[in-house]
């Protein structure tokens, strides 16, 4: 009972720093909970799922409504229908050999659920949910960028994960956004995302916005790149005339 409790204790200590938007390699984890990155190991085995393990490092498990990363979990089951549609037109522009950027948010993890058949293909990410199912697919060359870890979007971003997709190069990138305004361009709810996205988008051959017709229109909160920047749209088919007609004033070209 004694050992259960200092168990829980180191558990819930752990799952605590993680909610505060951190991400703790392993042995980092081990030193501030005083134990053996072995205990840490079976700590998280029989933890029912609160973490996972990505890249050495230990996150807040996206099935888990206790962290703030959970907010990731709750937005993948809106509007799903649409951005499957959305996504499969996407799909169909990857061939293989590609080098493809996969942007992170709830719409291009279906995407990533189809690529390793249409490998072999590099892809690049910097989210968990993304990582978590690329690097389970076959024929898949996976480039993970790392830095400090944002719950609200359950990816990472620094200086250095810049500085090494510089250095890449990409056939096509598939970007998320969470508006698309004929005058106010692309825009996403999270700061730490623009200068990635920006990044991406002038290291590809083929920039491709992959959302749902929903957010045509809006206008989110940090601003990456004006309408014109992307070449193609790939949405749903539940667009209202007056959001096609946005999209002709904002020259954006829809996949078919």
């Amino acid at each position: 009972m004694k050992m259960q409790s200092r168990r829980k204790t180191r558990l819930d200590k752990l799952e605590k720093t993680l909610d505060e938007g951190r991400a703790l390699h392993l042995r980092d984890a081990a030193s501030m909970l005083g134990v053996s990155e072995m205990t840490v190991r079976r700590d998280i085995a029989s933890s029912d799922k609160r973490f996972s393990f990505l890249g050495g490092h230990i996150v807040i498990s996206g099935e888990q409504p206790s962290g703030k990363g959970y907010f990731l979990h709750r937005e993948n089951a809106t509007n799903v229908q649409a951005k499957k549609a959305s996504c499969q037109k996407a799909i169909d522009l990857i061939q293989p050999g590609d080098v493809v950027f996969l942007d992170c948010g709830t719409t291009l993890p279906y995407i990533a659920e189809s690529l390793g058949d249409r490998g072999p293909l590099t892809v690049i990410c910097y989210s968990v949910n993304i990582a978590e199912i690329v690097c389970k697919q076959p024929n898949l060359k996976v480039i993970l960028l790392g830095g400090e870890y944002h719950p609200s979007s359950a990816s990472f971003a620094s200086e250095e994960a810049l500085e090494m997709l510089s250095n890449l190069g990409i056939n096509k990138a598939f970007l998320s956004a969470g508006g698309l305004h004929a005058q106010h361009g692309l825009s996403c709810s999270n700061f730490h995302e623009v200068r990635i996205k920006q990044m991406a988008m002038s290291r590809a051959v083929t920039n491709i916005l992959v959302m749902d017709s929903s957010k045509i229109g809006k206008v989110k909160a940090a601003p990456f790149a004006p309408s014109n920047a992307i070449d193609f749209l790939a949405t749903d088919d539940d667009i209202t005339t007056e959001q096609r007609s946005l999209l002709m004033d904002a020259n954006v070209e829809l996949v078919p």
